[in-house]
């Protein structure tokens, strides 16, 4: 049973997912922080910087955006960001030069947002990629013909020039996925209309949505039960979303008085999320330490020893150790490069089941991930797109 939980208190949001009484998903947004991720702009091009083929680009924040040239050039691959080095940013954009891109990452403290020319908008069941041919199935859809029959779908009913990720919300759809083209196409002309008429530079054009409305898109099809919040403001939102989406017909929308995190003791599950250290129920734990450049875990055996030979003592804290890390990293969003130090075992077939157990465990997050595999090492190497940046 999936269920959403809002609260709003002391100009802070807090949204979290829960399945069966368990907390899967959590967020905070803070009301005077304004989230960006996602708009698009009408940016205006400052400094280039050579040396590491990037610019500065005047989106009209408080900080210039910063883009990197394989942000700029036509997307190839939806999976690679390789591109042919002999290639110059300066060649390519000049300073003051105008461009339509939208924030992928938002701005911190140290530094300003992250900016691409390659637009996404994401829809129900598909995920729009205008100026490129390139149309791919989510990772998770496993049926080989179900793949195929989308692709063909998709390629049949998208104009030229538009590209597309299919969700695995399209599994068995037809018809829900050509009028899902056509919404977000007709969304796209409009966003081109504006920019081809937009006279002044470091302009917002679209306004992506909140972390709420992407929640409740991303998991319309998988029956919310009910969605539960404790202001009028979100109460009277998710009434609006419900009207105009079919799949919430059956979600119960429950406007509660007091704290709806302390009733339903949320918080409490919350709070643990603080915690450097998880403790395993087999007496091995994990550490979790995030760093500017990626997010180090590692596991340990802990209490455990086991009753068995070695390598299945080992295995055996590691599998529990992998389950659990997927947990923890949708619980935290946690984004970017992950590197995670298994206990050593020395027989490949070890190896390669727990990064099975990893990939399958990774299905249940709907955010992006990438299992690298083992390196020389014997670090396993995966990436994660977060689903909200302030918690980067």
């Amino acid at each position: 049973m999936l269920e959403v939980f809002i609260s709003r208190r002391e100009q802070k949001e807090k949204i979290a997912l829960v399945e069966n009484g368990i907390l899967v998903e959590y967020y905070e947004e803070d009301e005077n922080t304004e989230r960006k991720e996602g708009n698009i702009y009408v940016g205006k091009v400052k400094d280039i910087i050579n040396g590491m083929q990037s610019a500065f680009v005047d989106i009209g924040t408080e900080k210039n955006s910063f883009i990197h040239l394989k942000d700029i050039l036509p997307k190839v691959d939806e999976k690679k960001e390789a591109f042919n080095a002999s290639i110059q940013i300066k060649d390519v954009i000049k300073p003051n030069q105008k461009l339509l891109v939208q924030v992928k990452k938002d701005s911190n403290e140290k530094k300003g947002a992250r900016v691409s020319t390659h637009i996404n908008l994401p829809g129900r069941y598909i995920v729009l990629m205008p100026n490129t041919d390139i149309i791919t199935v989510s990772q998770k859809i496993d049926d080989e013909k179900e793949q195929e029959r989308l692709i063909q779908l998709v390629k049949s009913h998208i104009s030229k020039g538009n590209g597309a990720i299919i969700r695995t919300s399209s599994i068995k759809k037809e018809q829900e996925v050509v009028e899902d083209i056509e919404s977000l196409e007709k969304k796209w002309q409009i966003i081109q209309k504006k920019y081809q008429n937009q006279k002044s530079d470091n302009t917002l054009i679209y306004q992506a949505e909140t972390i709420v409305e992407k929640m409740i898109l991303d998991l319309a099809s998988q029956k919310i039960e009910a969605i539960v919040v404790d202001s009028q403001i979100d109460y009277n939102n998710i009434l609006k979303m419900k009207q105009e989406m079919p799949e919430l017909e059956n979600t119960k929308v429950k406007l509660e008085e007091g704290n709806v995190f302390e009733k339903y003791e949320i918080e409490k599950q919350a709070d643990k999320l603080q915690n450097r250290k998880i403790w395993l129920k087999c007496g091995g734990f994990i550490t979790i330490d995030r760093t500017e450049a990626l997010t180090a875990i590692d596991v340990n055996t802990g209490k455990y020893t086991g009753d068995k030979n070695l390598e299945q003592t080992l295995y055996r804290v590691n599998e529990e150790a992998t389950i659990e890390i997927a947990k923890q990293i949708r619980l935290r969003d946690i984004g970017g490069i992950i590197i995670i130090d298994y206990i050593d075992m020395k027989k490949q077939e070890s190896k390669d089941k727990i990064q099975k157990v990893l990939e399958e465990r990774l299905k249940l997050d709907r955010s992006k991930t990438q299992v690298e595999g083992f390196t020389k090492l014997d670090l396993m190497e995966m990436t994660r797109k977060h689903i909200c940046s302030h918690k980067e």
